[in-house]
């Protein structure tokens, strides 16, 4: 691995959002001002294709990236600011492997992203 693919993999690692790849570029950029966004983009495809990143799309027309880990959490978008949060739901969880046995699967995978506004404060949550 060279040096330039590793400021990019620490990068990523530290990384507690998910960067667009030009958002990873200025990060690695200021550790190694000689890193090319060319590069960059490489690297990411590279580390994605590995295994090594997930990249997910929350609408918002990028492509944006996390380490992946055995920990597995779900995303919510807020659709007005960009916000992502990360959450984990047993309840959640439970009911998507209940959902797939009912309709003859064993789940082996899945992603959940829910895309939300807000709730304004005189606003009563239902």
């Amino acid at each position: 691995m060279t040096d330039q693919r590793r400021v990019i993999a620490r990068v990523l690692s530290v990384a507690t959002d998910h960067p667009d790849v030009e958002e990873v570029f200025e990060r690695a950029a200021k550790i190694d001002p000689k890193i090319s966004i060319a590069t960059v983009y490489r690297t990411v495809r590279l580390f994605d294709e590995a295994g090594i990143l997930d990249r997910h799309d929350f609408g918002d027309g990028r492509a944006r990236y996390e380490e992946r880990t055995d920990d597995h959490h779900d995303h919510l978008i807020d659709v007005q600011t960009g916000k992502v949060i990360e959450f984990n739901n047993d309840e959640i969880e439970d009911l998507q492997q209940e959902i797939a046995r009912r309709l003859g699967y064993k789940l082996v995978d899945h992603r959940l992203e829910l895309y939300a506004v807000k709730i304004d404060d005189g606003e009563t949550p239902a």
